[in-house]
């Protein structure tokens, strides 16, 4: 039976059935969507580890486990039933099992799977999920995760942190730690440059640093470039003053301490230069537009219309930027922003948060204005046994698969569209918008 078929059958028969205050889904209309080889915008996907070796610690930049404690919406916790479907479409856990044989006889299958695909678990994943290429956000690739299946996205935030970021990291408990990351992360990036330390003007810290670490992280694959600057401030990347920004780099580049409105400046000029840059390479910019995680997180801080300001600048309109998350839960604002010719906005981790009737309603707003501008995502990441990378790609494989058949559902028995566009906007959505943002070969 064709892969796809066992998809579909997989979701289908563990979903439940509309109830009689909800529209039905067009059923042909599902399996259609169902078949579709997706591409995933954004996920964290894990290398394959063999016995002995060391943990993979390069799947994001900010890994959030370094922070305090803090809650998760409630379809992320294990509590969920979506991540026993998973398990069971994945490893056929037995479903009459409970609590601690439960969670032992998934570990134990889990890890006979990863045993017997090795190197090529990261590929079974796909498969299982539907999903065709990965845009995969890591510090580094590595086996396993290889084109055409995996492709690569790098970390830019630390490139907009030159000089020391001590005032920066006192922000919250949480950014304590975070700052500490992309400090390590610049250190690494000068390194692969043979250099150690950065120069003492800000053009020379462009033509040596800045420029040569994009052009090295294109030639090694990468399509794409992410911020996650919304965990380390807000996203009000106003016009900057480039005169200003320089005096602010030459007065520190040798020590001390800028203020926060000093580096502030820095970074709007730098945040400007660096997605230039990449667009300048053929790389598409992403953002982190969400808002959680962390109890010290600020959701006012990653509002998508700070952006605005970046995406108007007429010199950046040869940068395509994608809005990853979506902006959730401020779709509206999103809706503006990818009203502008090279702005996009994926679904990622709202496929995962979300029920796919609550995602359906922005996939509708969005698909009945700007459909050429909305990617499907996973946001895949590793929460362990209970939620691998794997099962986390599966289930927003899935949810964004059946929120798709509601919204187009909708519009189908609306007349807002025939069923011929209807499954032309279900392949943009799942594959071809994201083809052309990325440079796929479709």
């Amino acid at each position: 039976m064709p892969l796809r078929y066992v998809v579909a059958g997989a979701f289908i028969a563990i979903a439940p059935a509309p109830s009689a205050g909800q529209t039905p889904i067009d059923s042909t209309l599902l399996t259609y969507i169902m078949s579709i080889r997706a591409i995933d915008s954004h996920a964290h996907p894990m290398r394959p580890i063999g016995p002995g070796a060391r943990p993979d610690s390069e799947f994001d930049a900010l890994p959030l486990d370094g922070i305090p404690p803090f809650r998760v919406p409630w379809r992320l916790t294990a509590d969920a039933p979506v991540w026993r479907s998973a398990q069971i479409a994945l490893y056929h856990s037995p479903a009459a099992l409970r609590d601690s044989a439960y969670r032992d006889t998934l570990k134990t299958r889990v890890a006979r799977a990863q045993r017997e695909h090795g190197a090529k678990f990261p590929e079974w994943a796909l498969d299982q999920a539907g999903i065709e290429t990965m845009m995969a956000n890591r510090i580094a690739m590595g086996a396993g995760l290889t084109p055409p299946r995996f492709r690569w996205v790098s970390f830019a935030d630390a490139l907009m942190l030159p000089l020391d970021t001590r005032s920066e990291a006192s922000r919250t408990p949480d950014t304590r730690a975070l700052y500490l990351k992309e400090v390590s992360l610049l250190r690494r990036y000068l390194r692969d440059l043979h250099m150690t330390g950065v120069p003492a003007a800000l053009d020379a810290y462009l033509q040596t640093v800045v420029k040569p670490t994009l052009q090295r992280q294109r030639d090694a694959g990468a399509v794409a470039i992410k911020f996650e600057a919304a965990y380390l401030r807000p996203l009000d990347f106003d016009d900057p003053d480039q005169a200003a920004a320089g005096r602010v780099y030459a007065k520190y580049a040798r020590g001390g301490v800028p203020t926060r409105a000093e580096y502030k400046t820095l970074e709007d000029y730098l945040f400007r230069a660096i997605s230039g840059e990449a667009g300048r390479l053929g790389m598409a910019v992403q953002i982190h537009v969400l808002e959680t995680f962390g109890g010290f997180y600020s959701a006012a801080g990653s509002a998508p219309h700070l952006l605005e300001p970046a995406f108007n600048d007429s010199t950046l309109r040869g940068t395509k930027f994608v809005i990853v998350h979506g902006g959730w839960p401020i779709v509206a604002q999103t809706s503006g922003l990818i009203a502008k010719p090279n702005v996009y906005a994926d679904v990622s981790m709202m496929t995962v948060m979300l029920a796919p009737a609550q995602l359906a309603g922005a996939l509708r707003q969005w698909l009945g204005e700007w459909p050429d501008k909305v990617l499907f995502g996973t946001d895949a990441f590793d929460g362990g046994a209970e939620q691998g990378w794997e099962q986390v790609a599966w289930v927003g494989s899935m949810t964004a698969r059946r929120a798709l058949a509601i919204a187009l559902t909708g519009m189908l028995r609306d007349g807002d569209i025939t069923r011929e566009r209807a499954e032309a906007l279900a392949r943009m959505v799942m594959r071809e918008n994201a083809a052309g943002v990325y440079g796929i070969r479709r």
